[in-house]
Parts: structure tokens; C-alpha cells; sequence
């Protein structure tokens, strides 16, 4: 596959790259004259070629890991570690004379180039995906609602670059159904694949696919060259929290519990108001300028504290740039039959109240910097569901409430992916699935993410 060769050639450079920095910090130019160890030199011959080997046995070029999801990335970082501990160890027991600060810049800097060079090449499929191109062809198997609701999540996660030429439904032969043409029945799959050259069959759980009669379909598909993708009936349920666990002499799936506790949420508050600091201490010209622009423009005062509810339903008071005039959040109800909102949230794009200044600070999210100060004293996160009025958390549902498990978040899915342009229910369906699926992985991930959605103003009013 081209792609897999571009990047294996491309994590090959980036090691070199790296290896050369490495080289050049540790060690000055070569010309000044330092005795370099010939294990150094060596190590900066063969790093690439080691490189390269370490990101196999970490299995980042299968292609299930690779377009989609942090697990790539995960891959990436855990090979890194364990190469750095693996030259530290042998260097140790065979008495090698490698220098400690060169390897301690080198590896680290090769996975922060690998990293972004991947994180390039997979923007670059994902919009050629989004126009069009790099597609594959998938056939929908099961029934009917089960259909419509994989087809509506395959359209709005068109960076996958699936094409759907139809369906197959229990006694179908012809015809429409929302929108796709059925093809056949659940027994005419392979006849379906092979007439219309199908990439990927995906089967939504049915009576008629269990068991033997889904084992037969996936011997048969073993002579097209489609592949074979199983819906699970839990939704929403991603990465490391499921595992196949051969049980009884059958593959189950296995569902780890979300984490709300223990080491690892430790860790994410401690990434938290760590980096919530660092960014406060790099913005702080930023902050002040704004302040003095809000000030200086409108009367009121500079910051606009309003309650939300945060995790475990507790109240706190959230802070923004003021961005409107004083008193607004008192004159809504005139206005509430202009909403451009979903059903649940008051959105306006051309709200009468927003200012001169707050319309700026509303299209590239800058009114929202002073949660970093929500974060240091821990009632925000830097990635979470966004905090929601109380009048707003009295509407949610059974599922909606799963969002109160974990702390609010300045940026988050629902952030990246389409902000106020989004439906109620699509608000829903990725806080959950953030709630169910977080990981500190995934945080970076929504975090760089974030950089491109505030530059691109998407959705923001």
C-alpha cells in the first residue's frame, strides 16, 4: 500500500532527522574538534533502520491502526519508551560507550517528528477523503433501523471515506430504503459483493447472522476480496476499553469499565493545571491586551461569570471575556424564538447582545481563556463536555447524564467537531462517547484538533 510505504519512508527520516540533531547538540559541529564515541556514531547510522523495526514489532503500519482513532499514536509513544529503555539496558550490560545525552534527545525527538509527520499524512487522507477521493465501497447487512442509524453515523464520519452502494435486508429485493438501494436479501451478500466489486461488508447484529450462519458468510467472503466488519451491539464503545476474550470456545467481547478514578485521572488533573499554567503563563500579553480591549470598548466589567453545572451535578461559576452588553443573559426570553440553535441551546449567529469586540473574541474562541483559571483551581478540565446552564442540564436524558461522571471541559468532541452547527443529538452522542472512551491520548489529540477549529471559526457564534 502506497500510503505504508510514504510513512515507513517518512518515520525513516524523521529518525535520521532526529539522530542528526541528537548528534549535533550532544557532540557541536563536526569540525570543533570532540572526540566522538564510535558506538555514537554508529547508533547514528543505524537509528533509522532501528527506527523503523521498532514501529513494526509496535504493529503502527497495520492498517486497522492507521487513518482513524489515538490508537496509532499510542503505538507510536509506547515503541518509543521501550526503545529508549532497550538501548539504556544494553548500553548498560555491554558496557557501551553511548552517550546518555545524545540517545535522551534523539529518541524523543524522533517520535515527536514521527508523530508529526503522521498526524500530516492522516489530515491529508481525511480531507481527500472528505471530497471524494481515496474512498472504499461498503455494503450494509441487517435490518432496517439498524441500517439507517450506521448509515447516518458513516455520513457524518465521512473521514473514514466509506461509500455505501446499498444495503441487504432481511426479505429485500429491489428498491429504496432511506436513500440506499437494496440490493438483496441477507442471503444474497456474496452474489451483492461480487456484481458490485464491494470493499467492505459491514453486518449490523440480526437472529438471521449468528452463529453458524455468520461463520459460513465470512468463509464465503474469503474468495472476494471484501472484508468483513461486525457491528457490535454496543454503541459507542471504543480502543483499549474492549478486548476479544475466547470464552466457552466462543470470541466474546469484553468491555472494560470507564475509568472516573483511580491513577489515571490522576494524571489527567495533574496535565491539567500544568499545562493550564504554562499556557496562562505564555498568554498572559494576550489576556491583558483583551482585557483592556474589553474594557476599553463597552461599559461592564472585564470577565462574565456564569453558573454551570460541572461533575456530579455540583454548581460553579464559569469565566469568560464578557463578549456581551451588561445584563444580557436577563433579555434571552425576547429572543429565544430566533434561535438558531438545537433544540435544547439558545445559539444566535447575529446576536443583537454580542459587541464590537465580543463578535472577535466569539469567532476564534477567545472569550473562553479565562476557564484556564477554572482549570488551576480544578473545577474544569482542558478536555471535557462543555459545561451546560442548569436549565439546559433539567432537559437532559438517561443518557446525557453520563456527561456529569466527569468534569467539564473547555474544548472537547463536541468543540471539533462542529460546535453550535451541531444537533442536540449529535451534542449527545460525542459527549458520551467521550465520557465512555477518554484517554489521555485522545485529550492531545482533540487538544491539537482544537488549534485547527478556532483558526477555522467553524460553528462559533
Amino acid at each position: 500500500m502506497a500510503y505504508v510505504r510514504r510513512i515507513i519512508a517518512l518515520d525513516a527520516v524523521c529518525a535520521l532527522l532526529a539522530g542528526v540533531i541528537g548528534h549535533v547538540f550532544r557532540f557541536g559541529p563536526a569540525d570543533d574538534g570532540v572526540d566522538v564515541p564510535a558506538t555514537s556514531n554508529w547508533f547514528l547510522v543505524v537509528l533509522p533502520v532501528v527506527w523503523v523495526v521498532a514501529m513494526s514489532v509496535a504493529r503502527t503500519y497495520e492498517p486497522r491502526f492507521l487513518w482513524v482513532g489515538p490508537e496509532e499514536f499510542r503505538r507510536v509513544f509506547f515503541a518509543a519508551a521501550l526503545l529508549l529503555a532497550a538501548v539504556g539496558t544494553v548500553s548498560w550490560a555491554f558496557k557501551l560507550e553511548v552517550a546518555r545525552g545524545y540517545v535522551v534527545i534523539a529518541i524523543p525527538l524522533a517520535a515527536a517528528l514521527t508523530l508529526a509527520q503522521r498526524w500530516v499524512q492522516r489530515d491529508r487522507v481525511h480531507r481527500q477523503r472528505r471530497a471524494g477521493r481515496l474512498g472504499q465501497t461498503a455494503l450494509l447487512v441487517g435490518h432496517r433501523n439498524g441500517v439507517a442509524a450506521l448509515r447516518a453515523q458513516i455520513a457524518r464520519e465521512s473521514q473514514h471515506g466509506y461509500q455505501i452502494v446499498g444495503c441487504c435486508l432481511p426479505g429485500g429485493s429491489g428498491g429504496t430504503f432511506d436513500g440506499l438501494p437494496v440490493l438483496g436479501g441477507l442471503d444474497d451478500v456474496v452474489a451483492v459483493v461480487a456484481r458490485h466489486q464491494v470493499d467492505t461488508v459491514a453486518v449490523l447484529p440480526s437472529p438471521e447472522l449468528e452463529g453458524a450462519a455468520l461463520r459460513r458468510l465470512g468463509w464465503d467472503l474469503e474468495q472476494t476480496e471484501a472484508e468483513l466488519l461486525l457491528a457490535p451491539a454496543t454503541t459507542d464503545v471504543a480502543g483499549p476499553r474492549v478486548n476479544i476474550r475466547p470464552m466457552f470456545g466462543l470470541p466474546l467481547m469484553h468491555v472494560e469499565r470507564p475509568e472516573f478514578s483511580g491513577a489515571r485521572r490522576i494524571v489527567k488533573d495533574l496535565f491539567d493545571r500544568t499545562a493550564a499554567l504554562l499556557i496562562v503563563a505564555v498568554l498572559l500579553p494576550l489576556l491583558i491586551g483583551i482585557s483592556l480591549a474589553v474594557k476599553t470598548t463597552s461599559r461592564g466589567p472585564v470577565f462574565f461569570r456564569h453558573e454551570r453545572v460541572g461533575r456530579d451535578g455540583q454548581a460553579f461559576h464559569v469565566l469568560k471575556f464578557r463578549s456581551m452588553v451588561p445584563g444580557a443573559d436577563t433579555g434571552i426570553d425576547a429572543l429565544r424564538e430566533l434561535s438558531e440553535g438545537n433544540a435544547v441551546q439558545f445559539k444566535m449567529r447575529s446576536d443583537p447582545r454580542v459587541t464590537r469586540v465580543g463578535r472577535v473574541l466569539r469567532r476564534y474562541s477567545l472569550d473562553e481563556l479565562p476557564q484556564l483559571f477554572n482549570v488551576l483551581t480544578g473545577s474544569m478540565s482542558l478536555v471535557g463536555p462543555r459545561p451546560h446552564v442548569t436549565a439546559e442540564v433539567e432537559q437532559y436524558g438517561f443518557d446525557m447524564r453520563r456527561r456529569l461522571l466527569v468534569k467539564p471541559g473547555i474544548t472537547g468532541l463536541w468543540q471539533v467537531s462542529g460546535r453550535s452547527d451541531l444537533s442536540w443529538d449529535d451534542t449527545v452522542r460525542l459527549d458520551v462517547r467521550y465520557v465512555e472512551n477518554w484517554s489521555l491520548t485522545m485529550d492531545l489529540m482533540i487538544l491539537a484538533k482544537t488549534v485547527g477549529a478556532v483558526v477555522r471559526g467553524s460553528g462559533a457564534y
